[in-house]
C-alpha cells in the first residue's frame, strides 16, 4: 500500500507541475497578445500619419506595390 501512494504522490505532483506550466504558458501567450496588438495599433496609427503627412508619397507607394504584387502573382 506504501508504494502504491507514493506513486499516486507522484503522479499528483506530476500533474501539479505540468498544469502549472500549462497556465503559466496562458498567462505569457496572453500578455504576448496584448503585446502584439498594442505594436498593431500603434503601426496602423503611424501609417495613418504618415499617409496624412505626404498623400502624394503615399499613393506612389501603394501603386508601385500593387503593380508588383500584381506582376507577382500573374507570373504563376
Amino acid at each position: 500500500m506504501e508504494t502504491l501512494d507514493k506513486v499516486s504522490n507522484s503522479a499528483h505532483e506530476a500533474y501539479d507541475k505540468i498544469a502549472g506550466a500549462g497556465c503559466h504558458a496562458l498567462d505569457v501567450l496572453g500578455e504576448k497578445g496584448d503585446q502584439l496588438k498594442h505594436a498593431e495599433q500603434q503601426l496602423v496609427k503611424d501609417c495613418r500619419g504618415y499617409i496624412s503627412k505626404n498623400p502624394i508619397t503615399s499613393v506612389g507607394i501603394a501603386t508601385a506595390v500593387g503593380f508588383l504584387l500584381g506582376r507577382l502573382l500573374n507570373q504563376r
